[in-house]
């Protein structure tokens, strides 16, 4: 079983004990929901693409993953489109946990991006020798519970949380 699914089962588990929490501290004062996240744009919900890949559970990525790595550069448009770059992202995901790299509830993994040579590189891209505008990205993956404790993931960069 893979290890994103038995700590989802933690999960599980820890939403029972969030019970006897709200009997000791009473009820929240103020809560911001995945869905609300969603609605919001702050995250954006890949689930379609990732099933294609492979994925049972919801994903989705946040704001700055999207507008960076899955949305074409104006440079790269007749070049790439959406749906190829959205794919590369989930897709790399899946293997790096079908290889086992991302173990556990949250890990780290790399894909290849293609940028316009005149974007400014962030802390999370490095340059690739004969790589051509291609940058290697590292981005984070978190798996934990949605609003109702069932199982989800979500992308973020490495500094987000």
């Amino acid at each position: 079983m893979c290890q994103l699914m038995k700590n989802c089962r933690l999960h599980e588990t820890r939403k029972l004990k969030m019970n006897d929490l709200k009997e000791i501290f009473g009820e929240c004062i103020s809560v911001y929901t995945r869905a609300q996240a969603i609605e919001d744009g702050v995250l954006v919900d890949v689930s379609e693409t990732a099933s294609e890949a492979g994925f049972k559970w919801p994903v989705a990525v946040t704001r700055a993953v999207y507008d960076r790595y899955v949305e074409v550069p104006e440079e790269l448009e007749g070049q790439q489109d959406i749906q190829g770059r959205g794919w590369d992202l989930v897709y790399m995901l899946w293997v790096n946990i079908r290889n086992g790299k991302i173990n556990g509830g949250c890990g780290n993994y790399t894909l290849l991006v293609r940028m316009p040579e005149t974007e400014a590189w962030q802390d999370n891209e490095r340059r690739e020798p004969e790589s051509h505008g291609l940058r290697l990205v590292t981005l984070k993956a978190v798996s934990g519970p949605d609003d109702n404790g069932d199982p989800v993931i979500t992308v973020m960069l490495p500094r987000e949380d």
